[in-house]
């Protein structure tokens, strides 16, 4: 059964199926080409996959060198946090707890790590009710919201506190 497929962390070779999933949602995620995601990997705070690649996360801590205008929001508003920048599921795996696995597991390493704040930002424009209520009940609660890349797209930040 799929809901027993492990946490592995992403490794190189898992790039080109990351990069393909990755662009096939690029509307939700952004659009990534092979040398940023190469970048972004090695910048990563912690960056996961489940099975040959049935999900993904990728996230960066305040260290990062990163500078998508999400995780510069948060950078200037706390001192300590955890970027969400991107996690997917794949169609086909779509429904078997993926993303909750991940999101837990992020936890369980943010407290590990001493980190006490998870931040993800969901677009508001065009809205994801699904991806706002799946956030909800994770514990994340509203921030802010911005209007970013020239007014082409607008976000909701949340924040999520994580006790150590």
């Amino acid at each position: 059964m799929s809901a027993a497929l492990p946490i592995d962390r992403v490794l190189l070779e898992d790039e080109a199926a990351i990069l393909a999933l990755n662009n096939a949602h690029a509307a939700e995620l952004s659009w990534l080409e092979p040398e940023r995601l190469s970048f972004l990997i090695g910048e990563a705070f912690y960056a996961r996959r489940i099975g040959a690649l049935e999900a993904f996360i990728m996230t960066f801590d305040q260290h990062a060198n990163y500078d998508s205008p999400n995780f510069l929001w948060f950078r200037e508003r706390y001192a300590r946090f955890v970027y969400v920048d991107r996690v997917v599921v794949a169609a086909q795996a779509r429904g078997r707890g993926h993303a909750r696995r991940l999101y837990e597991d992020l936890f369980d390493h943010v407290s590990r790590a001493g980190q006490t704040v998870v931040t993800c930002e969901v677009n508001a424009e065009p809205p994801n009710p699904a991806s706002d209520a799946f956030h909800a009940a994770l514990g994340f609660a509203e921030v802010g919201d911005a209007v970013i890349h020239g007014g082409q797209k607008a976000v909701r930040y949340y924040a999520r506190h994580i006790p150590t």
